[in-house]
């Protein structure tokens, strides 16, 4: 099973943005020492808790950064830009870093009603022709003009010998059979909800067509984890992001991250406590040897390829502690 990292760049307590962009860079570098595959960075507008408006500007910086981890969007929001300009992009990216970029693509907003609009300048996006923007992204990253009225005039520089790899995020069979279809790799986010979707496993596993953007099928599945020496650690460090977590289900406008000290020192109510003991229902918490017996048990019972880890907490220095004995506990 291989490892990868996803990255929101949670702003944590007193933190800055330039301190959240620095911390994401040295999780890409440790990640990298550790032995993850890859590592992405998520799209999100209007937020103050995280400093993920621009994944293609972190992504370059890095990829400038370390040597051989892949690194790529988890994903881009597609509503929100023209094909051209995703393809343009990305195939910058790949110029730069042959053989290292992903170009994750994704169908939901990454932002409230205000952002959607604000973003497509008061127009309505077109929803309900996202997956024909991937057909017109491909044919560009090929270097070919796509069949499409619009598009089929402009090619998309730069022209370029390589191909960022291509994954589609989901949680239905329908977006897995596009995935599949489309000859992308899939990426299955369980830790929005806390629940796997074995069915739209089997479709994406069953249809697979390959590509030159995915020579063979990658199934991705990203879990919120966290491991220290003890569990009691462990949970205690989790609780900022379960209070997150609490706060985003009631529609709450958040701020930046609780630190762990402020999070131990949170009033909850006995509603409250009860609502964050069903959020650590999805999440894989607890001791290294806890943490991977979890995670193999996930792969054998539901049979994805790679676990992608994120891991919200403050300090930084826990949250890279916690990737480290993730990855090495692992690899025993």
């Amino acid at each position: 099973m291989d490892l990868s990292i996803l990255d929101q760049i949670p702003l944590m307590g007193q933190e800055t943005a330039s301190d959240a962009l620095e911390n994401a860079v040295i999780l890409a570098q440790q990640g990298e020492k550790y032995g993850y595959k890859r590592i992405w960075f998520a799209e999100h507008h209007g937020s103050e808790s995280l400093a993920s408006a621009a994944p293609e500007i972190v992504i370059g910086q890095v990829a400038a950064r370390t040597n051989q981890i892949k690194v790529g969007s988890g994903g881009i929001m597609m509503m929100h830009y023209s094909p051209l300009k995703i393809a343009e992009v990305f195939k910058t990216l790949e110029a730069f870093y042959p053989g290292r970029i992903d170009l994750g693509l994704g169908r939901a907003p990454g932002g409230d009603r205000n952002a959607i609009f604000a973003l497509s300048e008061g127009k309505v996006p077109q929803l309900d022709t996202l997956y024909d923007k991937i057909d017109t992204i491909q044919s560009f990253l090929k270097n070919e003009l796509p069949t499409n009225e619009l598009y089929r005039y402009t090619p998309a520089a730069p022209f370029i010998e390589t191909r960022p790899s291509n994954w589609l995020l989901g949680s239905s069979g329908d977006s897995a059979l596009q995935a599949a279809t489309k000859g992308m790799g899939y990426s299955y986010a369980q830790f929005f909800s806390g629940q796997m979707n074995p069915d739209a496993f089997e479709i994406y596993n069953s249809r697979f067509v390959p590509s030159e953007f995915m020579p063979e099928k990658k199934l991705s599945v990203a879990f919120y984890a966290l491991a220290c020496e003890s569990e009691e650690e462990a949970r205690y460090y989790e609780l900022p992001y379960a209070i997150f977590k609490m706060q985003l289900a009631r529609g709450k406008r958040l701020g930046k991250f609780l630190t762990a000290e402020e999070a131990a020192n949170y009033p909850l109510t006995e509603i409250d406590q009860a609502v964050i003991e069903k959020v650590r229902e999805g999440h894989i918490v607890g001791t290294p040897k806890f943490v991977a017996e979890k995670l193999n048990s996930y792969k054998e019972n539901y049979g994805f390829d790679e676990a992608m880890i994120i891991t919200i907490t403050d300090p930084q220095e826990v949250r890279l502690e916690s990737y480290r004995l993730i990855a090495e506990q692992l690899q025993e």
